[in-house]
């Protein structure tokens, strides 16, 4: 497969004021794209917009906030090429102590706002032979205690995003899966507890945290490269094939060193 070239292409983020979507964003410009970042959150948007991107607020919970971005960012940039699902909530908390409405909210940002954003971006991806780039994890095909919302969440991106493949391969149009580890992005000063507000107690961390620019730059290449699915850092990939091996095993050793989470109630 020949090399996807992004100098002059047009690549829209969601999540883009957070921490990985920043450094997307920076990897992207880098290369000479053309970004248009997307987020409920403008805090980082000034930052965005000083270093080139275009900034749009856009919730993704809504199909119709959706739809008005890709067509803002195919009248103000005249196209889209690469669509990057990153923006993404988790929670911290036992399934049994948990507020349903706490695992809705987290499906209707990891896989139902990816759903949407997919879906107002397709007619622009097919125009250009585009890409679809959706940020997964190690909980996109493994357990993870604590999280099941958000490990529900992610195993539904990889059903529908693998599914998709198939689907838009008579349209040129290519899919990336990219799954890291723990990121230091902060994102754990946001989980959401069992009640729907903050997480209470210590976020166990497995393997240390990733460097967000140095995921980002990962991401970039895989995409480059016309890869399928990225597994980035070394837990990726002992968790992605011990979970297939030997699942037993791996629910053990995962629970074992989540043990702090699996004493919150």
């Amino acid at each position: 497969m020949a090399r996807r070239e992004l100098n002059g292409q047009v690549v829209a983020i969601t999540g883009a004021s957070g921490g990985l979507g920043r450094a997307l964003a920076r990897a992207f410009l880098r290369r000479g794209a053309r970004v248009a970042a997307l987020d409920v959150n403008e805090a980082a948007f000034a930052e965005l917009q000083a270093q080139g991107a275009l900034t749009l607020r856009c919730d993704i919970t809504q199909a119709e906030a959706c739809r008005a971005a890709v067509a803002a960012i195919v009248e103000r940039l005249g196209a889209l090429d690469v669509l990057v699902n990153n923006a993404g909530l988790s929670h911290r908390s036992l399934v049994a102590a948990t507020d349903p409405a706490v695992l809705r909210s987290v499906m209707e940002v990891n896989f139902f706002g990816s759903l949407n954003a997919t879906q107002a971006a397709l007619h622009a991806l097919a125009a250009r032979r585009g890409a679809i780039v959706t940020v997964s994890s190690v909980a996109g095909f493994a357990p993870l205690v604590a999280r099941a919302g958000y490990a529900s969440s992610k195993h539904a991106l990889h059903g529908l995003f693998d599914t998709l493949r198939a689907e838009l391969e008579a349209e040129g149009i290519e899919v990336l899966i990219a799954c890291p580890s723990f990121i230091a992005t902060g994102i754990g000063r946001v989980h959401l507890g069992a009640d729907g507000g903050l997480a209470r107690g210590p976020r166990t961390i497995v393997g240390g945290e990733l460097d967000p620019d140095d995921v980002a730059e990962r991401i970039v290449r895989a995409l480059e490269r016309g890869k399928r699915l990225l597994l980035v850092g070394r837990i990726a990939w002992q968790a992605y094939w011990l979970s297939r091996f030997a699942p037993g095993l791996y629910a053990r050793i995962m629970a074992r060193r989540m043990r702090a989470e699996l004493q919150q109630r």
